[in-house]
């Protein structure tokens, strides 16, 4: 989409305050993103804060991005430990997001197109075979996909 000149959308989105391109829809609940604008809102963000920046205290590299991704996964799991029940949904709602914001970071600074990727993965998957005799813990079938 074409903001006069040559300009994009993109461009002129990352400029714009996060607090402004987060339109409230009333309730605590926030507009929709898709895959493209939440990377580049995350983007935003870490650039704001100088974490780019060849000389940061953290730096955004690969090794770093997937060390950080899965702390915050392991954070996820704190909240099934000892307890079969969910304890605070609002807790576990922030480390899924810390979890998804480092998974798109991720992506996002080693040129993967996560949507494609994901798309792709889900159509190999549905092409597998699966050993669905086990029930609920279905595995896939080795040798199969």
């Amino acid at each position: 989409m074409r903001i006069g000149g040559s300009q994009t959308w993109e461009a002129v989105f990352l400029f714009i305050p996060l607090n402004q391109r987060m339109r409230s829809l009333g309730e605590g609940k926030m507009e929709s993103m898709d895959i493209k604008e939440l990377t580049e809102t995350m983007n935003g963000f870490v650039r704001s804060k100088g974490w780019y920046a060849a000389d940061s205290k953290r730096p955004q590299t690969p090794r770093n991005l997937a060390i950080s991704l899965s702390l915050e996964a392991s954070e996820v799991l704190e909240h099934f430990q000892w307890q079969s029940e969910l304890g605070d949904k609002d807790d576990l709602a922030d480390e899924l997001a810390d979890v998804t914001l480092y998974l798109l970071q991720l992506a996002s600074v080693t040129g993967i197109d996560l949507e494609q990727a994901v798309l792709k993965k889900l159509e190999t998957n549905n092409s597998r075979q699966w050993d669905t005799d086990s029930g609920a813990s279905s595995r896939r079938v080795p040798g199969k996909g």
